[in-house]
């Protein structure tokens, strides 16, 4: 598994985005997706998962009624549509594929990593 985060960018808020994540490989549609995000001097963190088959979708509650993730397996791309965004929406975004089908927001049930996006939202 390979994949490559992209469509992040400079918005102001209330603007939208949709970063995608692909796989070069082709071989992730049988495992759960998330999205993180990092801001600067800060951990890590969860912000949306699905599950393979896409029936399965999780959110940390900041971006509840904002974000929609979704997927299409035939195009093996995961997609974070991000609406209402906010300055404190910024930091780079990366995608992972999970050990399991699943939809889990835990970042240790995640084994590959893609290279990550920049999404920067001004007041």
């Amino acid at each position: 598994v390979q994949l490559q985060a992209y469509g992040g960018g400079l918005v102001q808020a209330g603007a939208s985005l949709r970063p995608s994540c692909t796989d070069s490989r082709r071989t992730f549609s049988n495992n759960g997706v998330g999205w993180f995000r990092q801001a600067p001097g800060k951990e890590r963190e969860f912000v949306a998962a699905i599950s393979w088959r896409g029936g399965t979708t999780i959110y940390r509650d900041s971006v509840k009624g904002r974000f929609t993730i979704s997927r299409d397996n035939a195009k093996n791309t995961v997609y974070l549509q991000m609406n209402s965004l906010e300055p404190e929406d910024t930091a780079v975004y990366y995608c992972s594929a999970a050990r399991s089908a699943a939809a889990t927001r835990d970042v240790g049930s995640y084994r590959y990593w893609g290279q990550g996006t920049q999404v920067t939202v001004s007041s």
